[in-house]
């Protein structure tokens, strides 16, 4: 088995891994970015009194934002709803597809973050692995070359852990943005709530379902 292509093959894949982070780190941080704004824009925007009248802010008009979509789909089947319970019901069923769309590619970074390390250490084993072989064939007759393997091996630990460690921090920073998010989606699904129906009563439950959904 040849144990240099089985290390030049690790690296390749640790390599992989690192663009694939920055691939996900960029599409996620300006899609987290851009859904923030707008849920925060729909918040200063949104009146009940124009959800009573079943019309959208203009903000809306042309959007498909993550918390735009949310809201017509509220608002386009507020005619079906009779009772709260049944606005209960829509709402959770609304705010957990929602956050599906939130989590999208999160799981590629929780991958890496766990597999880099391994990599990591089965490239230095590897390495490790052919500079003995080496070692055996040529004997100790050029101790720099061997040093030189030995070098090579642990650089693959080190940056196994260094993807690992760069790929943690920005899962947690995202995580947080869907929490927030999260949160300001269930003040504008709130809100849409109370703009169905007449009954004050609506005006003062907040959506059952958000709670067990997050």
């Amino acid at each position: 088995m040849n144990m240099t292509l089985l290390h030049e093959i690790t690296f390749y894949v640790m390599y992989s891994a690192i663009a694939l982070v920055v691939l996900v780190t960029v599409e996620r941080g300006i899609f987290y970015w851009h859904t923030l704004r707008h849920a925060r824009l729909l918040e200063t925007s949104m009146t009940i009194d124009a959800l009573s009248r079943g019309t959208l802010p203009q903000v809306l008009t042309g959007s498909d934002s993550v918390p735009a979509d949310m809201l017509r789909q509220m608002l386009e089947q507020r005619h079906l709803l009779r009772n709260r319970h049944d606005i209960e019901d829509l709402s959770g069923a609304i705010y957990i597809a929602m956050k599906a769309k939130l989590q999208h590619h999160l799981w590629i970074l929780d991958t890496v973050v766990t597999a880099a390390p391994l990599l990591g250490l089965l490239g230095t084993i590897l390495g490790i692995i052919d500079t003995f072989t080496a070692l055996a064939q040529s004997g100790i007759s050029d101790p720099q070359g061997v040093s030189a393997g030995i070098g090579t091996a642990l650089f693959a630990t080190a940056l196994g852990i260094t993807i690992a460690l760069a790929g943690l921090v920005f899962l947690n920073h995202f995580r947080d943005r869907v929490d927030r998010i999260g949160d300001h989606l269930k003040i504008l699904l709130m809100r849409a709530a109370m703009g169905i129906g007449e009954r004050p009563v609506l005006t003062a439950v907040p959506p059952r379902a958000l709670a067990t959904a997050v």
